[in-house]
């Protein structure tokens, strides 16, 4: 295959990276969990990997417009401790719904403020997001100091067991985020999205409304951070202030090595949401095979820089067969 073949396919698929290694991922897994394949087995994993995924997705979206948002676990971390404490075990799930409510309420509000520093006051993305990040655990720590609180067992269940027509709750979640985001990618907004991403400064002199673009990126990245506090709550059954400091690197991981360029204006949310399973994926290699858990940050560093370079790579084996 040449070069130029070699771009263009990592053009039209910018996943295609990730899903290699999500095969191998899956492959290994299946070897390990004899079963990995039964109904029971994928459910459980797809539960486990929602959160991610649905983080990754709010990520990528900011990616996409040129920025960046390290705060994404600092606001699941509020929203699961705001769940965890005003809800608690004995809560009703009316009680629930409405404090889910407020919760989106939250990672809008927290994704606004985000946006009103990137977009409107123009500081720049990846120190003003590191800060408030520091803002919101500090929030979250606030509402639950220590490990606590809970989730009724009746709606967590819902959560854990609900498989409409035999296939898992979490890939109805994820069909419904891939339909939205058909539908804003071939709108206008997406069209600008994807200007403002590539180069700003040319969009707006063309009349695209760069500051609104821009603000609303961070406000979809915080609703994707609250569903996702959420689906993590549900999953747990419990409050953690600190639960989210470990997923912005993975959100951030999944975005990369699912082919959306830390420049902007290149992918999409497939990639990403494969490359946030491939990272659980290799959760449950380094789980199975008894294999000590910092091994996990190092293999999520070498795929970040193995992604970032991979291209490079090709094209400079491509240019010396020539």
């Amino acid at each position: 295959m040449n070069r130029r073949r070699w771009n263009q396919l990592l053009l039209r698929y910018p996943f295609l990276f990730a899903l290699i290694l999500l095969s191998v991922a899956i492959l290994v897994n299946a070897i390990l969990q004899p079963t990995f394949f039964t109904r029971e087995s994928l459910n459980n994993n797809m539960r486990v990997f929602l959160p991610l995924m649905i983080l990754a997705v709010g990520q990528a979206v900011v990616i996409l417009g040129g920025g960046i948002d390290i705060s994404v676990g600092g606001i699941l971390s509020i929203v699961n401790t705001i769940l965890a404490t005003q809800v608690g075990l004995n809560g009703s799930p009316e009680k629930m719904w409405i404090y889910v409510g407020l919760s989106l309420l939250a990672g809008l509000a927290a994704g606004s403020l985000n946006g009103f520093f990137v977009s409107v006051l123009r500081l720049q993305p990846i120190i003003t997001t590191y800060a408030t990040s520091f803002l919101f655990f500090g929030i979250a720590l606030y509402i639950l100091p220590n490990p606590g609180g809970g989730i009724p067992q009746a709606i967590s269940g819902l959560y854990r067991n609900t498989t409409p027509l035999g296939i898992p709750l979490a890939i109805y979640v994820i069909v419904l985020i891939l339909l939205g985001w058909y539908y804003l990618r071939h709108s206008r907004y997406g069209r600008y999205l994807y200007a403002v991403g590539g180069k700003a400064e040319a969009a707006y002199e063309t009349g695209v409304p760069v500051v609104g673009i821009q603000f609303s990126t961070y406000v979809i990245s915080g609703l994707m951070a609250a569903i996702a506090g959420i689906a993590m709550s549900m999953l747990t059954g419990s409050g953690n202030a600190d639960i989210g400091s470990a997923m912005t690197l993975n959100s951030v991981t999944a975005v990369v090595i699912g082919g959306t360029a830390f420049s902007g204006g290149v992918g999409g949310i497939a990639g990403p949401i494969i490359g946030a399973m491939t990272l659980q994926m290799i959760m449950n290699i380094i789980s199975f095979a008894n294999i000590d858990t910092w091994w996990q940050t190092f293999v999520n560093a070498l795929i970040i820089v193995i992604a970032l370079a991979l291209p490079g790579l090709l094209n400079l084996i491509q240019g010396r067969k020539k």
